[in-house]
This record gives C-alpha cells, sequence and structure tokens, in this order.
C-alpha cells in the first residue's frame, strides 16, 4: 500500500488518547496524522509533541486530509456508524473500537457496506485476542491438545463502575468481551444467552443488578459461563477456565510476583484494563499496522462486530425476560468464510 500508514485518530478520550501514545512511541509503520475530538482543546492537547500532527474538530475533515491514509475509531459506540460509512467510502484501513455500533441493525449496514466494497478494511478492537494468555489458551483448543473443548467459564471483574453504568452496559460494555472470546475460543457462533440474577451487593448504583450469571451456548453445544462482577471493590480481574476431556487449562486472574514474608503471602491485583492488556493493545495495533500495509486486516472483522452486537442484544433482552434467548444472525457473506 505505502510505506507508513498516516493514521487521524477519532476520538482523543480516555482510549483514544492511550492509542495516540501508542502510535507515536511504540508502532512501527504508523504516523499520526491528525487527531479529532468534538472538544477541539483536547485534541490540540493530545497532538502535542508530535510533529506535523493536526487538531481537528470534524471527522470529515479529517477523512478528507490528503496527508490521511488510514483511520483510527476511538469515539463513543453510538458515533461509529456515520464515521465507519464515510471511511469505507475512502477505501482505507480503519481500526475501530468496540462496538463496531451499538446495535446489530447498525452493525449489519456496516457489513453490507464492506461487502459491496469487496474487501476487507474493518478491522474491529477486541484486544483480548491479542492477549498471550489467550493466545496460548486458542493455540490449545485449535491443536486439540487436550482433547475437545467441553465447557469455558469467565470471570470479569471491575473494582467499580462510574456514573451512570447501567444494568445494560454490563451487557453491551463488559460482557462484549466474552461474547467475543468465546466466538474465539470455539471458532463458533453463540447460539443463546440466559442471564441469572442472585444476590445483590450493596455497592451497586441505583438501578444496576451486580453481580450477575450470564449462560451461553455455541452451535456445537460448548457451554459456556460468565460471572460479570462490576463492583467487586479489589481490583480489575479477566480470568477463563477451560475444562477439556483430558485437562483443565486456567489463564489470568492475579498477576506479577507472589511473595512470601514475615509472615504474610500475597501479590497485586491490577487495578485497570490498560494494566492488564496494555500489551495485547500494543500487539494488536503493531498488527493492525503491518496487514493494513499489505492491503488486509490483522484481526476480527466488521462479522465479529455484528455477532457480538447480536449477542449483546439477546442478553440484553435475556436480562430482562430472565428467559433464555436465541440469537438472531443474518447469512454470513462469502467476505468473511
Amino acid at each position: 500500500m505505502t510505506e507508513a500508514l498516516r493514521v487521524a485518530v477519532i476520538g482523543a478520550g480516555r482510549m483514544g488518547a492511550d492509542h495516540i501514545q501508542r502510535l507515536n512511541t511504540r508502532i512501527h509503520g504508523a504516523e499520526v496524522a491528525a487527531v479529532v475530538d468534538v472538544d477541539l482543546a483536547r485534541a490540540q492537547a493530545a497532538v502535542e509533541g508530535i510533529p506535523g500532527t493536526v487538531a481537528l474538530a470534524d471527522a470529515e475533515e479529517a477523512l478528507n486530509n490528503g496527508d490521511v491514509n488510514a483511520v483510527l475509531i476511538a469515539t463513543p459506540g453510538f458515533l461509529h456508524e456515520d464515521i465507519l460509512l464515510k471511511a469505507i467510502a475512502k477505501d482505507i484501513p480503519i481500526l475501530c473500537e468496540k462496538p463496531l455500533t451499538p446495535d446489530a441493525e447498525s452493525s449489519w449496514k456496516i457489513v453490507e457496506a464492506e461487502v459491496a466494497l469487496g474487501h476487507k478494511r474493518i478491522q474491529v478492537g477486541f484486544m483480548r485476542r491479542f492477549d498471550a494468555e489467550y493466545a496460548a489458551l486458542g493455540q490449545i483448543i485449535g491443536n486439540h491438545e487436550l482433547g475437545e473443548l467441553l465447557m469455558l467459564h469467565h470471570q470479569h471483574r471491575n473494582p467499580t463502575t462510574p456514573p451512570g453504568f447501567t444494568n445494560e452496559m454490563l451487557i453491551n460494555d463488559s460482557v462484549v468481551h466474552e461474547f467475543d472470546a468465546i466466538r474465539f475460543f470455539t471458532g463458533e457462533e453463540i447460539t443463546s444467552v440466559q442471564v441469572r440474577m442472585g444476590k445483590a451487593t450493596k455497592n451497586a448504583p441505583a438501578g444496576q443488578h451486580d453481580p450477575q450469571h450470564v449462560l451461553l451456548e455455541t452451535e456445537s453445544g460448548v457451554l459456556a459461563d460468565v460471572e460479570i462482577y462490576v463492583n467487586a471493590k479489589f481490583g480489575y480481574e479477566v480470568a477463563t477456565q477451560a475444562s477439556f476431556e483430558e485437562g483443565i487449562v486456567n489463564i489470568g486472574g492475579d498477576k506479577g510476583l507472589y511473595t512470601r514474608s514475615a509472615g504474610r503471602w500475597g501479590g497485586n491485583v491490577t487495578p485497570g484494563f490498560e494494566e492488564r492488556f496494555g500489551a495485547a493493545y500494543d500487539v494488536e495495533i503493531q498488527s493492525w499496522v503491518d496487514a493494513a500495509l499489505k492491503g488486509e486486516i490483522g484481526g476480527p472483522t466488521a462479522w465479529d462486530g455484528y455477532a457480538t452486537a447480536a449477542c449483546c442484544e439477546a442478553g440484553v433482552e435475556a436480562q430482562k425476560s430472565g428467559e433464555k434467548v436465541a440469537v438472531k444472525l443474518a447469512a454470513k457473506p462469502d467476505l468473511y468464510r
């Protein structure tokens, strides 16, 4: 394609600012050409110390900038659809942070637009696929080293939630990662979702039931469950246990040194997702850049974004009904087979 990607980063908030620094200091083959944020002062602050980078308040202006040949979308999900459609029309490499869009209907529009383009341009930011432990477990599953995979048990724990974090956001903003992980590990679509609500923590804000237990099934009958607990107080912990015909594999959980001294023992729990998955983000963005320079994508596709959106819709419906809800998917286009 070109010797380097000249990336417009759309959104200079928490995730966008992190990616700007990543592209500027740790990623090879890419440069930050523009930063866009509706808060122009925040965009200007984000480009300080990055020579040749412009700060803008309008995404379309960045896409029409002749110096831009790729886009990284890190805005809130409800803004993704319009930016994605305009970027697809430019036929440039796109990395879109999850969600692709907030609902299956609009995600399907993105899929249709990419299919009409005739080749894949969109990589969706499910960074856990690039975590070393996730990759190792995926290899064990793919190579059938311990026989067939039978069950998956996931724990997703946050220390607390920001103001306004709703019951539905437990599914749409948190369990969405497990939906993608289960699809990644099994290579199958999720066929049903059920959500059970038991005893709730006193630490959950009004209107939020925490924790919740999410039960899933895949096409071949692999069962999976997720404990989503977003006010766990002790730190950020993401863990998975896989049950095979011939063994059990655990990944995630506590990280770092485990020390015994002066009659005590213990270690540390990561405080947030940046610390737990920082290396995975680096690998993810480098994979996107390397693939984009060859006219390809290096990770999850627009179909993956659409399929997880459909899972989230089933999950929210299951929250409200208490019933097992089927995941509804359109036929998979040949482009993603």
